[in-house]
């Protein structure tokens, strides 16, 4: 007697979704450097948390205020510092002269060296999405009349804005020296980009000499 007979076989349609599931990568795995990307968000979302919940928990405002600024600080250093460089491939920082004025510097990538996709989208969302967050917080604290907790976003928007034009100014500064030397390349450096270069010249030598 075939006890199986009665049962239905088990198609390859009911395994695809399982093996499917279980070959999609997480984003951490997906990362070139996830610890970094742990830390990318990991203050910055601290002291969202903390300034949102923390009236849950006590009516200190003293304490939320030095625990937001002092994650906020660690947020701005990481990023400036670590996450910017590792992600991204970017970097950018100030410097004083003798005379008084102030200098900004960028740093870019290789642009030979390939960049990860994930790193680089999560990155720059990270990086635009929380001061967006403190600037609603701001309204907020301007409709409801908390203006002691302006403070907090004050220091919060300061902080991120300050990695946020930096690092915008950097990428436009690293885009605008690949294009001059993609450019530079094209027409004057060796291999393909000389051979572009050599018919640009013959052909305009051809030119002037077909009018003369």
């Amino acid at each position: 007697m075939n006890l199986l007979s009665g049962a239905e076989p088990m198609g390859n349609n009911q395994l695809e979704p399982d093996l499917e599931a279980g070959n999609q990568a997480s984003l951490l795995k997906q990362s070139s450097h996830p610890i970094c990307l742990i830390f990318h968000y990991l203050f910055r979302v601290g002291a969202i948390c903390t300034y949102f919940f923390g009236t849950w928990f006590t009516d200190n405002f003293v304490l939320i205020f030095v625990l937001c600024v002092l994650m906020l600080v660690f947020d701005f250093w990481t990023v400036k510092n670590v996450s910017g460089r590792l992600l991204v491939g970017l970097r950018w920082w100030s410097e004083n002269k003798e005379d008084g004025t102030t200098t900004w510097l960028f740093e870019s990538r290789d642009p030979s060296r390939p960049l990860n996709p994930v790193d680089s989208r999560l990155f720059w969302t990270g990086l635009y999405v929380a001061p967006a967050v403190w600037v609603v917080f701001g309204i907020l604290c301007i409709l409801t009349f908390k203006l002691t907790w302006l403070v907090i976003v004050a220091v919060a928007l300061a902080l991120n804005f300050a990695n946020v034009i930096g690092y915008t100014q950097c990428d436009k500064d690293a885009k605008q020296k690949w294009a001059t030397g993609f450019a530079s390349n094209m027409l004057g450096g060796s291999g393909a980009g000389g051979i572009m270069g050599g018919l640009m010249s013959r052909g305009i030598t051809r030119m002037a000499g077909s009018m003369f």
